[in-house]
């Protein structure tokens, strides 16, 4: 019996390391000049090998939200059709390529940073702490979705429209607060997490958001 499990654990040990070989073997493919072939959203491109890359340190707004399209645009302008390198590329929890990718000898990840159309990921790269002060810089400076266009504390197209429906970085909640709730003050809606104005909380509470209790 004892030996039965020994061979188990063997064989088990075998197979791990034939996986992981497999999977440096097909990261390191990746280190390659290769072309991209299409740009699927603010922080995601296509190689010409179909193998989807997504780009480290980043964030971008869903095109559906505030700031998407800009988003998109912008990474499409500087690498569709473009050979490039990644760099600290490794596979995220679902076994999807993600790295840092490099025109020439320009970060992308950076400049779509210094646009101000993504957000910064905390994430252990070389280029962690520049890119973090970058984004500090990007947030002070109220550009792209930090600007009024997607980050918002008053409804300015529409002031009838004041209900702010507020998601939970840290949880999945998503809420709303009226004029009259303790936090309406300070809740900042931003619009490129799907965060946005209601005109009623019947309109609110349709689009998937709840009354928070702060709320009298």
């Amino acid at each position: 019996m004892k030996g039965g499990l020994q061979f188990v654990v063997i064989l088990g040990l075998i197979a791990s390391l034939f996986f992981n070989f497999y999977l440096f073997k097909e990261n390191k493919k990746l280190t390659q000049g290769m072309k991209i072939i299409a740009v699927l959203d603010g922080d995601t491109i296509l190689l010409e090998n179909k193998v989807r890359v997504r780009l480290r340190q980043i964030d971008a707004p869903e095109l559906k939200y505030c700031g998407g399209n800009e988003a998109k645009e912008l990474l499409t302008k500087l690498v569709l059709n473009k050979n490039i390198t990644l760099t600290e590329n490794i596979l995220d929890q679902q076994g999807r390529p993600m790295a840092l990718i490099y025109v020439g000898n320009k970060i992308i990840n950076q400049q779509m940073l210094e646009s101000g159309w993504v957000r910064f990921h905390h994430d252990q790269t070389f280029a962690n702490e520049e890119l973090k002060k970058i984004a500090e810089k990007i947030k002070n400076d109220k550009k792209g979705i930090y600007s009024e266009k997607c980050y918002q504390t008053e409804n300015k197209e529409n002031p009838k429209c004041n209900i702010k429906g507020n998601v939970d970085k840290n949880s999945t909640k998503r809420l709303y607060y009226y004029p009259g709730c303790v936090n309406y003050k300070f809740t900042i809606v931003e619009k490129d997490i799907g965060e946005s104005w209601f005109c009623t909380e019947k309109e609110a509470e349709a689009a998937g958001f709840t009354k928070s209790k702060t709320c009298r």
